[in-house]
């Protein structure tokens, strides 16, 4: 999911080295929203559980190491760019980070400015993929909030409503739970059934396809037709 204009750009920053991590937090907070965790275990579970512009995952990590990180959140269809920190410089090691679905690599010990510079160009490819995607018959337009229909008809969405589209566009495959929706659409203190309404919302201003019930799992975009 992209983040809503005016909002910095979210980034999950994988490190367990305390040193390296809290010069690279310094650096990437002037710029991006960060959350960092140092687990791979816990890198699993916030990058299946919340929404992501970009993540920058080291390779050497306890728990589960960074080439697990990467299959983990590919295997569940989550599509967020990923840059792969690796102290390897060796060939191997880089084509295994990025057949595992990284989607670029920076070695040890690294420019900053680099390191940012690779960031942007990640974050602005995924923005652009993502521009015009199909739920269904229809066409999502995130940064125009419309859905516009088979016969070419606009639908203008909330704000609210383009956010939990873009968040099920983003990772068309994954199935969302209410409380994964609930993290990341919706404020803390809104209750659960805020997701149930507003999937109620865009299906009755378009048609019931553009999201999928997966009857006891949750919501998923609907496939494109």
């Amino acid at each position: 999911m992209v983040s809503p204009a005016g909002a910095l750009p979210r980034v999950l920053y994988v490190e367990d080295d305390p040193a390296i991590a809290d010069m690279t937090i310094e650096v990437l907070s002037e710029v991006y929203d960060v959350v960092h965790v140092s687990d791979g275990r816990t890198a699993v579970t916030r990058a299946l559980g919340d929404r992501f512009d970009v993540m920058v995952i080291d390779r050497r990590l306890p728990g589960l190491d960074g080439i697990q990180v990467v299959e983990a959140v590919r295997t569940a269809k989550i599509t967020t760019p990923i840059l792969l920190l690796t102290a390897l410089g060796a060939v191997d090691d880089r084509i295994e980070g990025l057949d595992a679905g990284a989607n670029d690599y920076l070695v040890k010990p690294f420019d900053y400015g680099e390191l940012l510079a690779r960031m942007r160009a990640l974050v602005r490819g995924f923005r652009a993929e993502g521009r015009r995607r199909a739920l269904g018959q229809w066409t999502f337009v995130a940064e125009s909030s419309a859905l516009f229909g088979p016969s070419g008809e606009r639908v203008a969405l909330t704000v609210t409503e383009t956010r939990m589209l873009d968040v099920l566009a983003t990772s068309p495959d994954h199935v969302f739970s209410r409380d994964e929706l609930m993290r990341a659409v919706f404020a803390s203190e809104d209750a659960l059934s805020s997701v149930d309404t507003y999937v109620h919302y865009i299906r009755r201003k378009t048609s019931p396809e553009v999201i999928e019930t997966v009857r006891g799992r949750g919501y998923r975009a609907g496939a494109p037709a």
